[in-house]
């Protein structure tokens, strides 16, 4: 009896000795998909899915929040976490943000100083228009999607990068795809982007003119990484394993635990 117990309680303490430090260990992210424009029916779906990833990889915890209190350096009261928490950002928000000033200075220095990661889904580029430097930051801002949902040729430009090496060069996916304004690549490493060749670049409302539609990039900021795709206005692109291994790299690559080459480059010649 005395044996027995004793190997229970060894192996109870192998079970706690192997499993807290893992969950300790585990990093923070805190996801956000504040609405103050269109509403997205898939952001609640967007915010499950980036949840579910972190809980079943074992990589990340996520703190799912409809507001941004939580963006702020300054201590919070009720057991609030601020941005000393976190390890990354991710938005799948629109409009202008119920943020201060302090709060946006506190969000740049998150990334640019602290060296931590911020992810946007669609619509984080239809956010903050008011905030010139958020729209460097992320890339570029919303101009309309001219072809409204359809089946997207889209071309990986790099597939080297972290999540893109199980999408094929080429491939057609059914979404809604953003024309993007305020873009340059000389701030961006293009990683997929929309195959002009295969759309009407008549269609009303299509403003570029160098027939460069990116979907999704990636670029260091500061000492911190950005991510944005432009994918997933629809719930079951949300459902792709494609897709999902995309973010679960992405959201490993802007937390520094994974290489990745973001120096920015021109579009491909043919």
């Amino acid at each position: 009896m005395k044996l027995a117990r004793f190997m229970f309680i060894l192996l109870c303490s192998l079970l706690v000795a192997g499993t807290l430090p893992a969950q300790s260990n585990r990093k923070k992210l805190l996801a956000i998909g504040e609405v103050k424009g269109f509403q997205h029916d898939s952001v609640s779906h967007a915010l499950g899915t980036i949840w579910k990833i972190g809980q079943e990889s074992g990589l990340y915890d996520t703190y799912i929040r409809t507001d941004t209190q939580l963006i702020t350096k300054k201590k919070l009261d009720g057991n609030a976490k601020n941005l000393d928490f976190f390890d990354a950002i991710f938005f799948y928000t629109t409009g202008e943000l119920a943020m201060d000033e302090q709060q946006k200075a506190d969000f740049q220095s998150f990334i640019r100083d602290d060296g931590k990661g911020f992810l946007g889904a669609h619509s984080a580029n239809d956010t903050f228009y008011k905030w010139p430097e958020y729209g460097e930051m992320i890339g570029g801002y919303f101009d309309l999607h001219p072809w409204n949902q359809f089946q997207a040729p889209i071309i990986v430009e790099d597939r080297n990068f972290p999540g893109m090496q199980q999408f094929p060069p080429t491939f057609t996916i059914h979404d809604e795809i953003y024309q993007v304004k305020d873009f340059s690549r000389e701030r961006v490493r293009v990683l997929m982007r929309l195959d002009a060749d295969k759309v009407d670049l008549k269609t009303k409302g299509v403003h570029r003119t160098d027939k460069d539609f990116a979907v999704t990039w990636a670029r260091n900021y500061g000492k911190g990484r950005v991510f944005y795709c432009g994918l997933g206005h629809r719930e079951e692109v949300w459902d792709r394993p494609d897709v999902q291994k995309m973010w679960l790299e992405a959201i490993k690559w802007t937390m520094g635990l994974i290489p990745g080459d973001a120096t920015p480059r021109p579009m491909p010649v043919k």
